[in-house]
């Protein structure tokens, strides 16, 4: 997700970031190192350096940190962002049922009535075209 514009607003405690779906927000309190009155935003911007996929502020005592675009869909409770995570997490728990299983893969790949293709595609943590039951009909599988 690009982020397109970032803008901090002292009222809300909270930065304001524009994608180019909708406006986010990411409280101050969450930010390391975080603002406070006595140590104010002096400004913050889009940072290029990192694909626009993160934004970069800078106080007033001259400390720096950087948001990504991802703590703001994970703050946000993005559903998108939260698939993926679930999908992810099934995934490594689904490796480990392998790897810690007595079934041979065949045999897991015959009682799933699938392809070793789409075996592997489920267990490849990097696909994230998968979808979520297919990931769950898998687990009783391998339990």
């Amino acid at each position: 997700m690009k982020i397109r514009r970032v803008a901090a607003n002292n009222r809300k405690r909270a930065f304001e970031v524009r994608t180019s779906r909708k406006t986010l927000r990411f409280p101050y309190r969450k930010a390391d190192p975080p603002p406070s009155l006595k140590d104010r935003i002096r400004r913050v911007f889009v940072d290029q350096e990192l694909g626009r996929e993160a934004f970069t502020y800078e106080l007033q005592s001259c400390r720096n940190g950087s948001i990504l675009a991802e703590q703001v869909l994970e703050y946000n409770q993005d559903p998108a962002q939260l698939r993926d995570l679930v999908l992810y997490n099934l995934t490594i728990e689904a490796r480990k049922r392998v790897a810690a299983g007595s079934l041979s893969k065949r045999e897991i790949i015959r009682r799933l009535g699938t392809s070793a293709t789409q075996f592997y595609r489920l267990l490849d943590q990097t696909n994230y075209r998968k979808s979520v039951d297919r990931m769950l009909s898998l687990l009783p599988v391998l339990a």
